[in-house]
């Protein structure tokens, strides 16, 4: 069985005048859907990944569940199709009873969200509509694509089965293996008996993901799953 490892929190790496860069996470669509009720809700939108659970306790503490009722039930999914494309903004149509453009909320209006009628209880007093303040809510980016790796402990013979997200750099997947061995920092990473960079993707250490080839020769991508080797740096019996 595939594992889907929580990650530890890690400090983010220093900039060059030594003040902390943000570097946010990739996670799959599984990930994500782990995150589906409403003390731990998370969506994504446009390839990023927010968590929106601090704003629906706030909401709900003010008198305003009914707003976020319809982000509760999209709660760990995809929601790109709320919005422009282009204009990352609610979509709008144009209204069949009064011909005027609102916007378009088929599953009921969500907060931030303008009524289509002037009303004097609509609370506008935010600066900045959840669905644009990444600062406040995007914890990561969606995957692209999902694949599968083995981890090979030389030390142990102990093998691990991760689903990794493709941009993931390999230092990204080490943290989640931290999760099987808590001493993996302490380990050389190897393929094939070449030693891996960590701040490089699986693809750039020459890792290639040949899943949609086994797929087109009918073979099981669970039979052919490329193995890392970790080697504890203080066994100078493995090479």
């Amino acid at each position: 069985m595939t594992s889907h490892a929580p990650r530890p929190s890690t400090p983010p790496p220093a900039d060059a005048d030594g003040a902390a860069a943000r570097r946010l996470p990739y996670y799959t669509n599984s990930e994500v859907a782990a995150h589906n009720v409403q003390s731990d809700c998370w969506v994504s939108y446009f390839g990023n990944v927010y968590d929106l659970t601090k704003l629906i306790a706030e909401s709900q503490a003010q008198g305003q569940g009914l707003m976020v009722a319809p982000i509760l039930k999209f709660a760990g999914q995809d929601i790109s199709h709320w919005f422009d494309p282009k204009t990352h903004d609610p979509k709008t149509h144009v209204s069949r009873a009064t011909g005027v453009r609102e916007s378009y909320c088929p599953f009921g209006r969500y907060l931030h969200v303008p009524p289509s009628d002037p009303s004097s209880s609509w609370d506008n007093s935010f600066s900045t509509p959840w669905w644009s303040d990444s600062a406040a809510y995007q914890v990561g980016y969606l995957s692209r694509r999902k694949r599968k790796i083995r981890i090979i402990n030389m030390l142990s013979g102990q093998e691990t089965l991760l689903e990794v997200c493709a941009e993931e750099r390999l230092a990204d997947i080490r943290a989640r293996y931290l999760v099987y061995n808590r001493h993996a920092g302490s380990y050389t990473w190897k393929r094939l008996g070449r030693v891996l960079d960590l701040e490089r993707t699986l693809e750039e250490n020459g890792v290639p993901d040949e899943s949609q080839e086994m797929e087109q020769l009918n073979i099981d991508d669970e039979e052919y799953i490329p193995a890392l080797h970790v080697h504890f740096n203080d066994d100078l019996t493995v090479d």
